[in-house]
């Protein structure tokens, strides 16, 4: 981090982490927050250019900072599995490497739940295999949960009265032989008036719903590049409030079959997801602030 930063014109101050966090977070909005110029999704950022250089940086720091590595879940059994929604490509990857990870007997685990939301797809999202259709995240999580889990039973619906609206959910529960129980959320936003839900708003809407014990262990899937940032707000909305372990790993691209995007591993998205990383750090030391003071 302090080479990234001083790359970019800084010097990382010295200071206490709230100080040394808050920094980061100025630092990194002037330099690596490529998405708020127009509020755009992470697919439609209008990439800057990179030097051989700092190119050839921003991936060491990025992999220093394990965005780049697939890692192999750290234990043989968990009480749940949660895979994380996001474009509709994230959705058909991960639940297909979370299932692959179940079939191979490489984890066993006693419940899984996709986790997505009413944010609307895009027309490009639409075009991905099995997606034509599709209106939300939330589809194309269930479109990924049935095809790499191979269910077919719905066992029931449950959602929220009136329209789709950033305080709407719904959850979809799915039972087939040999299979654990699978359930497709769709989360309200903590924050309705001012923006759709995001994963914070996803883990807690599943905790909410769970039966939670300090002794239980979660196992979260998502992409490589977002591990620290979803990883610190697990801790924050799951372990820190019931007790419960988190281990948090990125699917390995070469082993399902819908590639990455272009441009995925662009240096912009690393710098983008790195000050995520501060921000979901920032949260959680702020969280726990509070409750040691409270």
């Amino acid at each position: 981090m302090r080479a990234l930063v001083e790359e970019y014109g800084g010097t990382l101050p010295s200071g206490d982490v709230s100080e040394l966090l808050a920094w980061l977070d100025a630092f990194s909005d002037r330099h690596w927050n490529f998405r708020k110029q127009g509020n755009v999704e992470r697919d439609q950022v209008a990439a800057p250019t990179f030097d051989p250089a700092r190119t050839a940086l921003v991936l060491a720091v990025a992999t220093a900072l394990r965005l780049v590595e697939p890692t192999d879940p750290p234990r043989a059994t968990y009480d749940h599995l949660l895979v994380l929604g996001g474009l509709g490509r994230a959705c058909l990857q991960r639940t297909e490497y979370a299932a692959r990870l179940v079939r191979e007997g490489v984890v066993a685990v006693g419940d899984v739940a996709a986790l997505g939301s009413f944010r609307p797809l895009t027309e490009a999202e639409t075009t991905l295999p099995g997606l034509a259709g599709s209106r939300f995240e939330m589809d194309a999580m269930d479109v990924g949960v049935r095809g790499a889990f191979g269910l077919t039973q719905l066992v029931r619906c449950e959602s929220s009265d009136g329209h789709v609206t950033h305080r709407a959910w719904q959850v979809r529960t799915y039972q087939a032989d040999g299979c654990p129980a699978v359930h497709v959320l769709a989360a309200p936003s903590s924050e309705p008036t001012q923006r759709r839900a995001n994963t914070p708003d996803t883990y807690d809407f599943w905790a909410q719903r769970s039966s939670l014990r300090p002794t239980d262990r979660i196992l979260v899937v998502t992409s490589p590049i977002y591990v620290p940032f979803q990883h610190s707000d697990a801790i924050r909305m799951l372990a820190a409030r019931y007790g419960c372990g988190i281990d948090t790993i990125g699917f390995d691209p070469a082993r399902t079959t819908v590639p990455l995007a272009p441009g995925a591993t662009n240096p912009d998205r690393y710098l983008q997801e790195i000050r995520s990383g501060i921000l979901s750090m920032q949260r959680l030391h702020q969280a726990l602030a509070g409750s040691l003071a409270a």
